[in-house]
This record gives C-alpha cells, structure tokens and sequence, in this order.
C-alpha cells in the first residue's frame, strides 16, 4: 500500500518543452526534533462516491471545504476517475473532473480558488501531470525527465506554484515546483537526495513538503523545504515517514509505519520548534489509515481499508 499514489503507474510520458530554473537554497539540513506525540481527537465521516464504492481517495482540501479525489482502483474495470466534492458532501455534491481524453484522472490536490493539479494517463499509456486553471488544462512533463516513466503533480497553491516529481530511465525519483503562469520548472535537491525525493504539497507561503527516497524507492525521511532550509524529519518511533500535505501553519500531515507494520495518519505541528506530533486513525480502519491533505481550519481528509477490504474517503473535523 505504501507509496501507492506515486508509483501506481510505471509508464512513459510524453515530451514538452518548458523552461528551467535551477533552485537556489540553501545547501544545509537540520533534523526535527523529536517532540511529544499527543491523542488525537477527531470526528470522522465517510466519503464516497458512489460510481465505484470500493475505491475512493480523498486528497486535497482548501479552506471553503472543497476536496478533490477520485474513485476506482485502476483495476481492469475500475480505472481511475477523478472528481470534487463540496459541502454538504452527498452524492450530489460530486463533480467528475478528468483530463480531457484521457483514460485515467487522479485529482490530487487543488487551492482555495478551486484550481486544482494531478495527473492522467493517456491512449497509449504514458502518464503526464496537468494542472486545471480557470477551468483550462494544461498538460505538464518535467523536459529532464529523459525516457523516464512518470510525472505528476500533486500540490498548488493560490499563487499558481504547483509541485510534484518526475521518474527517470533509472527509476530515479526528482521533486520539482513548476509555475503555471510561466510554464518553468525548478528542481527541489534535499541534501541527501542522491537516491530520489519526492514534492508532495505547497502553502500560500510558498513552503513545499516532501519525501526522500531510497534506491528501491522506499521512503526514507519526510521533509519541510521553508526560507530556503530544508528540515528532516520522521514519526518517533515509525519505520516509515511520508508527508503528503502542508497548510498556511506549517501543520503537516502524512503516513507513517509503526513498528508492527500498521499503517496510521499523522499531524505533525510546530516542526521547526518543540515538534509535536499527532497520531491518527480513522476508527473504521485502524492501522491502514492516511492523512493526505490538510487546510487553515485544520480538517483533514484521507483515506482507509475497512474490513471488507475497500478503500474509503474520509473528512475529520475537530
């Protein structure tokens, strides 16, 4: 299940040709301090869109409540489809959002305008990220990216700066920020990065999250790239840390795996000072819950497997 978003599709993409800016920063990293883990207190709903009640992700939240995800598992017969949901959140509430002629949409991320970001696959399989503005989509390849096999973007902010990676020949993973206005590219380099690193989510401010990975393309750490420094970090304890969304308060949400290899969400507040950390399950998946996205209000929406192995939306509020 892990890393599932990212790697769902190993297939090649399409060449564009846009600019590129190479990141300036700065070239230090600092480790979070471990910090506290508190209780976590939520109220859970579940969400699902009824075209493929066995499959749903929820993914993105902004600060009116709008989500965007997708359902269907990319199984024969269920390929991905993606979608927005508004308050009040019934069935009538859904939109399908899918990249014009494409086979399969996953919408992962979108801004407090509504413009979102994610990535399809197209008639001959190739897998190219898009970024939907004014209600235009524009179909997005990092020109590095070579023979390499996907891009995908999966997190915008109110600025048009959206973020992803792209997978080389080599089965490299290289996060980049990509300026919709302007179509330029910029690589995002962690220290440590020299096996991969993956963009997962962007704030108004302009800070970006993410994950390093290791050869095998298992992750390696969680990190926070603000003012230009690059802070890792990882759940006390956890096997594994994977952040997926960052909100105006630098809250960070995510994935981790515990020493029993269950799966659970985690809201990671203050990480630059005295770190404190959330775990967090939804109550109908314990143990194969993630938190993928979170907004200013602090609602969190995810997803789980419940007990006849489906995978479920969810929104938590406090």
């Amino acid at each position: 299940m892990l890393n599932s978003l990212f790697r769902r599709f190993l297939l090649a993409a399409m060449v564009a040709a846009f600019g590129i800016l190479m990141l300036a920063v700065s070239a230090s990293a600092s480790a979070v301090q471990m910090g506290r883990v508190h209780p976590a207190a939520y109220s859970f709903t579940t969400l699902n869109d009824n075209a493929d009640p066995t499959f749903n992700q929820l993914l993105g939240i902004n600060n009116h409540g709008e989500i965007s995800g997708y359902f269907g598992s990319g199984a024969t017969g269920h390929p991905n489809k993606g979608y927005t949901i508004v308050p009040p959140y019934g069935q009538n509430n859904y939109t399908d959002e899918n990249f014009p002629g494409s086979i399969q949409t996953q919408v992962t991320g979108l801004n407090n305008l509504g413009d979102t970001v994610g990535f399809w696959v197209n008639g001959t399989g190739k897998n190219l990220g898009f970024v939907e503005w004014n209600g235009v989509f524009t179909s997005y390849k990092n020109p590095n990216t070579g023979m390499g096999t996907v891009n995908q973007l999966l997190g915008i902010n109110d600025s048009g700066i959206a973020v992803g990676f792209y997978t080389d020949a080599n089965g490299v993973n290289h996060a980049y920020k990509l300026n919709q206005a302007s179509g330029k590219f910029t690589a995002i380099v962690p220290p440590g990065s020299m096996h991969g690193a993956v963009a997962t989510g962007i704030n108004d401010n302009g800070d970006i999250v993410g994950f390093l990975t290791a050869s095998d393309g298992t992750t390696v750490a969680g990190f926070l790239l603000k003012g230009g420094h690059y802070t890792e970090f990882d759940f006390p304890g956890s096997t594994n840390t994977t952040p997926f969304g960052v909100n105006q308060n630098d809250q960070i949400v995510g994935s981790y795996v515990d020493s029993n290899n269950a799966m659970h969400g985690f809201l990671l507040s203050s990480p630059l000072n005295n770190a404190h950390w959330k775990s967090i399950d939804d109550p109908n998946g314990i143990g194969t819950t993630v938190v993928n996205g979170i907004n200013d209000h602090a609602q969190l929406v995810g997803f789980y497997v419940d007990g006849a192995g489906n995978t479920d939306g969810f929104l938590a509020t406090k």
